[in-house]
């Protein structure tokens, strides 16, 4: 969408901004949605790097998660949105455009999912906790989607819907200028809010593995159900009007709550009672036996 104009009607009318989608190095097109993408992905690494003894994690440890998830993230991301909009890419002549990811095409849910299988096989071949990779990830992605949210800005996409907010952002083209939901920065703030809060908690009170994941997950879920709503690039459930990413935004949310209470209200049990409870299962095993 280049030549497309984005202006900010909140900083006063002279506030216009036409930033390339683009430049040329040493004769070829280098997008700055790829460039922000990977500046999020060094981000990332260097923050995880920062962090890994406070999770038990060595150097090589945080690489290989790195080298293998990267990839397989791709894959995903890019299979969950093929499946989403088959009519684009199943058919005559259209079987190609299934590996044109330079043309977009990445669903961040699909990313999660094919690197968190990954992580799984990798895991257990290393016999360490998946829990403990999930929780360092977790904080890695909360940094490179905020970052990674502003390669939306410099493509003109992922906005909203039209409105008359404060905060609105313009697109003008020929044909006049429309006021939207710049719904690109509403998920990039979530996220630095998102990380920030949880990583003073990891530094303070975290108590097990798997909880800061459970906490990324229902705090990023909580967020992107609100905000894909607000949305008019949404991927949908095939011929229907229900939003994939707001389902899986809600079982997301629901899911990591229902755990993080359920852990919660575990630990609140007196040492007794904790025996009680094991001394009950003992005995329903031995009954069945």
């Amino acid at each position: 969408m280049q030549g497309v104009k984005i202006s900010f009607p909140l900083f006063g009318d002279h506030f216009i901004m036409d930033p390339p989608t683009y430049f040329l190095f040493l004769g070829r097109a280098v997008y700055w949605y790829a460039v922000i993408i990977a500046v999020g992905f060094i981000l990332a690494i260097l923050y995880i790097l920062k962090r890994r003894g406070d999770f038990g994690l060595t150097q090589d440890n945080v690489l290989d998660m790195f080298i293998i998830c990267v990839p397989c993230g791709i894959v995903g991301a890019r299979l969950y949105y093929v499946i989403f909009n088959s009519s684009i890419y199943f058919g005559s002549g259209k079987w190609l455009n299934i590996v044109k990811i330079w043309e977009g095409g990445l669903a961040i849910y699909g990313g999660i999912i094919g690197a968190a299988i990954a992580l799984f096989i990798y895991s257990r071949k290393k016999k360490i906790p998946i829990t403990v990779f999930f929780d360092v990830g977790a904080l890695g992605l909360l940094i490179g989607q905020a970052v990674g949210r502003w390669g939306n800005f410099m493509n003109r996409e992922a906005f909203g819907g039209v409105t008359d907010l404060p905060w609105k952002m313009g697109l003008t083209t020929a044909a006049g200028t429309v006021y939207v939901h710049p719904t690109f920065l509403y998920e990039s703030l979530w996220d630095i809010a998102g990380f920030i809060l949880i990583h003073i908690f990891s530094k303070r009170h975290r108590k097990y593995d798997g909880q800061i994941f459970l906490l990324y997950l229902a705090w990023y879920g909580f967020g992107r159900f609100i905000i894909e709503g607000l949305r008019t690039d949404s991927l949908y459930l095939f011929s229907t009007d229900i939003r994939v990413s707001q389902i899986v935004a809600a079982l997301s949310f629901a899911a990591a709550v229902y755990i993080l209470i359920r852990h919660r209200l575990r630990k609140r049990k007196t040492p007794d009672e904790l025996f009680v409870s094991r001394l009950s299962k003992a005995d329903i095993i031995s009954s069945e036996e």
